[in-house]
C-alpha cells in the first residue's frame, strides 16, 4: 500500500528538472513533479496546486477541500498513535 501526502506547491526550484517546492503540513520539501506537467500545465503554472506527494515525486493533482480533509484524518491518525 501506499500513501501519498497532501502539499501546495510554493516554488518552483528548478524549471529544467521539473522541481518545486511543496509545503506539506508545514514543512517545505523539494519534490519532482514530471507527472503532473505538460504543455498545457506547464511547471511555472504549478505554483498554488495542492498534490499528492509520494517518495519525492506529485503524483498528481487534488483539489483543496480534499487535501485538507486528507490531512485531517492523517493528523487524526497520528493523535490516536500517540495515545496508543
Amino acid at each position: 500500500m501506499c500513501l501519498g501526502i497532501p502539499g501546495q506547491i510554493v516554488e518552483i526550484s528548478d524549471t529544467n528538472n521539473k522541481l518545486a517546492i511543496v509545503n506539506v503540513a508545514g514543512v517545505k520539501r523539494e519534490v519532482n513533479i514530471a507527472c503532473i506537467v505538460d504543455e498545457e500545465h506547464p511547471p511555472e503554472s504549478c505554483i498554488g496546486d495542492w498534490v499528492l506527494v509520494h517518495v519525492g515525486f506529485a503524483m498528481n493533482r487534488i483539489n483543496e477541500k480534499e487535501a485538507a480533509e486528507t490531512l485531517n484524518l492523517l493528523q487524526e491518525m497520528a493523535e490516536l498513535m500517540v495515545d496508543y
